[in-house]
């Protein structure tokens, strides 16, 4: 049998991150060959990746970055099974070197493909760690975006974010991270009502009001306060005609209460704003720019962009380990 130095145990150690023992065994197999034992190490992997293949992988580390430009962004999701190794330092600063990387690419399979260190692709080392860890460790999100400016957020390494703007203003450092703060926490899928198909808002309209009014015949057999059942769901549905209805039908309603009307003035301009927000739940939820800003719930977003200089959003990526 080939006698293997702690030298060499530990240069491969190193090289790959493997325990002492699968090092030493790796080498003794590979007859003190350091290039054969990497390659036996990674095979390990690849075993043990077949095995797990139908694990939950939903575990582990988001990562986003911007270059030194601030033109281009990516967000890297490293995932693995458990927490307890999402959170160990060297996988998370892994990680981080395999996002590194994928700023010079522009697609998934192409950052894949990409060297991760001499003589060993991304996809390579993922089966190489696989085998290290013993657990089931691939990439699970990959976005990238591109625009005059990009401003990135992370939350916690389990959701990333990146907003890209049109200029790069004075203020688009402070604008790019808070907007993308928004796109974490609220999750919108499109920059704005305007994007929606008409014909999906009004799929999603019917189902929605279906779902609302069955909700509303448990409420009433239980005798409790009954959901407002909207007529609409979004701005793309508030025409000038459906705003002026509105309008009056508040109007009429006030007569019918007795208010006086040179105070109308004073009170349809809050009822109508209530009409909007009770009308147009699908923005709140998908559309970024027309989403309540979480800093300052008084505008929105697109407000709060537009009160930070001339640049507009034009982009958002988001990914999330949930």
């Amino acid at each position: 049998m080939v006698k293997v130095t702690a030298a060499e145990v530990n240069e491969l150690r190193k090289k790959t991150g493997a325990g002492m023992m699968d090092c030493k065994k790796a080498l003794v197999e590979a007859e003190g060959n350091m290039d054969k034992a990497i390659e036996i190490l990674r095979k390990k992997g690849q075993k043990i990746a077949e095995k797990r293949a139908d694990r939950d992988s939903s575990e582990g580390a988001v990562i986003a970055l911007v270059n030194d430009a601030a033109n281009k962004g990516v967000i890297v999701s490293l995932n693995c099974e458990t927490d307890f190794v999402a959170k160990n330092d060297s996988y998370v600063a892994m990680a981080r070197q395999m996002a590194a990387i994928a700023l010079g690419t522009s697609s998934k399979e192409e950052f894949l493909a990409a060297e991760f260190e001499a003589g060993m692709t991304v996809a390579e080392k993922l089966l190489e760690q696989t085998g290290v860890i013993g657990e089931k460790i691939e990439i699970g999100g990959f976005e990238t975006l591109e625009a005059p400016f990009v401003g990135a957020y992370i939350h916690g390494n389990k959701i990333g974010a990146l907003t890209g703007l049109s200029a790069a203003t004075d203020s688009a450092a402070e604008v790019g991270k808070s907007v993308s703060m928004q796109v974490a926490s609220m999750g919108a899928t499109t920059l704005s009502y305007k994007d929606f198909d008409p014909a999906y808002v009004a799929s999603e309209t019917e189902a929605r009001i279906a779902v609302i009014e069955k909700d509303n015949i448990e409420l009433g057999r239980l005798g409790k306060t009954l959901k407002n059942v909207p007529q609409f769901i979004s701005m793309a549905q508030l025409t000038d005609d459906v705003l002026a209805k509105a309008k009056s039908d508040i109007e009429a309603q006030l007569a019918s209460e007795g208010k006086p009307e040179q105070i109308w003035d004073k009170i349809v301009p809050g009822k109508l704003e209530r009409f909007i927000s009770d009308n147009t739940t699908l923005d709140q939820e998908q559309c970024l720019l027309d989403q309540n800003f979480i800093m300052d719930e008084k505008q929105n977003v697109a407000e709060y962009v537009s009160s930070k200089g001339d640049a507009n959003v034009v982009g958002f990526k988001r990914v999330s380990l949930a």
